[in-house]
């Protein structure tokens, strides 16, 4: 049930999600209404102030099922023995959490956060679907600018604008995995360190 979206097109979940907030027949505003929640329907995606965050809260609902994945996989590396012996020395599950859990998954956290932040950055086909860029260029997010500047910018596209948007958003992911695998170099030092203590 989680995974489902997951395997479902970026393109798809969109197009569903802009009948699914519609303002005139959408379930989520006929809802609102008749919880009270609402008077009026809401313009989720049409509004400037709630379109970026109703896209956001599409991304997460899509790709949460994976993450799931990732950290149900960090989280069976922590061996059972290590809990065992802990919980028969005194420890409390928060000193457990603490002590073992955390240092024992602060490399996969460090590589689950870096596929997160890259795919969040992968986020054109939804933002297409659901919005375009609008109201008023509120979701546009750097793919949506370069698609907007080197094919869609009126007669003559702007391609200059694209290739600067393009190569800095390729040296921002390269910032971002150099950042990812210090961090990672960081925390299999700090992991090799407490095997040894």
């Amino acid at each position: 049930m989680f995974f489902l979206p997951v395997v479902t097109s970026s393109a798809i979940v969109g197009i569903v999600m802009t009948f699914i907030f519609s303002p005139l027949d959408g379930p989520i505003n006929m809802l609102l209404l008749q919880v009270g929640l609402v008077e009026f329907p809401v313009d989720f995606l049409g509004d400037p102030d709630t379109a970026l965050w109703t896209v956001v809260a599409v991304y997460i609902w899509k790709w949460f099922g994976v993450t799931m994945i990732y950290w149900l996989a960090a989280l069976q590396v922590v061996p059972r023995d290590v809990y065992e012996a802990a919980r028969l020395d005194g420890a409390n599950p928060w000193q457990m959490h603490r002590t073992i859990t955390l240092p024992m998954i602060v490399p996969f956290a460090l590589v689950i956060v870096l596929i997160t932040v890259v795919s969040a950055l992968n986020i054109f086909g939804l933002v297409q679907t659901m919005t375009g860029g609008g109201p008023f260029f509120a979701t546009e997010v750097m793919e949506l600018y370069i698609y907007r500047n080197a094919f869609g910018a009126g007669a003559l596209p702007r391609l200059g604008y694209a290739s600067a948007a393009a190569i800095f958003f390729g040296v921002t992911v390269l910032v971002l995995s150099l950042l990812q695998g210090w961090g990672l170099r960081k925390a299999n030092a700090a992991r090799s360190q407490m095997k040894t203590t």
